[in-house]
């Protein structure tokens, strides 16, 4: 999870903001069902944990879904059942002051990083309750990692993701 966790952070450095924007929404589809019996993801168990782990976004669970369905599946800012128009992010290197929260002619404004960072805080959270239970043993043993010195008895000497 951290290593995931380290690229949204990489990726804002860089100014790849689609990248880790849309990486950062996963997050609790991803915390959501590792924190489930059943290990798998959907809306209810996404808005449940964004609910409960994202404390400073203007954003609710439900609209965080919806706005994350958007954008993942359409590719679009803007779902027709929000509670706003459209999601505006401004990327932090256009200028030195901060727009994040800003609700203007029915679109919410939020800065991009600021909103990476503030699931990346609640992911750091959430891990430090859970990563010791049975449940989340259970679940994050099938995450997809990063093992450096490839994975036996599949590739050896060489980094590989499974």
């Amino acid at each position: 999870m951290k290593n995931l966790t380290n690229q949204i952070k990489k990726g804002l450095e860089n100014d790849l903001y689609f990248l880790s924007l849309f990486v950062a929404l996963t997050l609790p589809d991803i915390c959501g069902a590792i924190d489930s019996k059943d290990g798998k993801a959907n809306g209810e168990k996404y808005k449940n944990w964004f609910d409960k782990h994202i404390k400073k976004s203007a954003l609710s669970g439900i609209d965080c879904y919806k706005f994350r369905c958007s954008l993942l599946h359409q590719g679009s800012s803007q779902h027709p059942e929000s509670n706003y128009s459209r999601v505006l992010f401004v990327e932090p290197s256009a200028t030195p002051n901060i727009f994040h929260n800003n609700i203007m002619n029915n679109a919410l404004n939020i800065d991009v990083s600021i909103f990476c960072q503030d699931i990346i805080d609640g992911v750091n959270l959430w891990l430090k309750e859970v990563e010791d239970t049975e449940l989340f043993k259970k679940n994050y043993n099938k995450f997809m990692r990063r093992y450096p010195k490839g994975l036996e008895p599949y590739i050896v000497g060489i980094p590989i993701i499974s």
